[in-house]
């Protein structure tokens, strides 16, 4: 976390950040890409969930019974499509057991806003920890309106996770969700006049589907 915006932790595991270092790198294909968002998104899993609630349940080993940990609660999963999809499966490897969620947004090329186009939850998502996933936060807009529907269908305990931010993003978040704290491999360093982080690693969706 940083003094200027308290809810933002920037993950500095040199494996992550030369994972992102190959993200950036324009010389990157597509398949490549897919492969190392996915890799990424497993090594965040860490330190997203790193306070995450346990509790004890009694086992027994091959010799005696022992108390062990497990998570306290469920875990949601909701990409904002379509990029998110892009860092779910890497989720998913570690938390196989977490149900998912889908939000639709795309950003209106005039007004820059986000337009909802698709949602669907699971049923007991105020049960349990919603963690949404975009791998880029630029203005901002995008995730601010996935956090409103979620909220709206009962989402309580919400975490955002993202590849790389913009400050612009994290003020609008911080500013609309202050209760929801933002994972981060990297803070980049502005939006340009098209609302593309810079220096960031372009549109991650075509990048991950080849649409460019």
């Amino acid at each position: 976390m940083t003094e200027k915006f308290a809810n933002v932790t920037v993950l500095n595991h040199p494996l992550i950040q030369t994972k992102v270092g190959i993200l950036r790198n324009v010389s990157t294909s597509n398949q490549v890409f897919r492969s190392t968002l996915n890799e990424v998104a497993s090594l965040m899993v860490y330190e997203v969930f790193r306070d995450f609630p346990v509790k004890e349940l009694e086992i027994r080993t091959p010799l005696e019974k022992v108390n062990v940990k497990q998570l306290s609660r469920g875990i949601t999963l909701v990409p904002i499509l379509r990029a998110g999809l892009g860092m779910t499966d890497g989720i998913l490897q570690l938390i196989p057991e977490a149900k998912v969620g889908h939000i639709g947004l795309y950003r209106d090329k005039k007004t820059l806003e986000p337009v909802e186009y698709y949602s669907k939850f699971p049923s007991n998502l105020s049960e349990t920890e919603v963690v949404v996933i975009d791998p880029m936060l630029a203005t901002g807009g995008s995730a601010c309106t996935a956090i409103d529907f979620i909220k709206k269908s009962g989402g309580k305990n919400i975490r955002f996770v993202c590849l790389v931010a913009a400050p612009e993003g994290i003020i609008k978040m911080t500013d609309l969700h202050p209760d929801v704290p933002i994972f981060t491999a990297a803070m980049d360093r502005e939006l340009n006049d098209h609302a593309y982080i810079l220096p960031g690693l372009g549109d991650a969706g075509d990048r991950i589907y080849g649409t460019e």
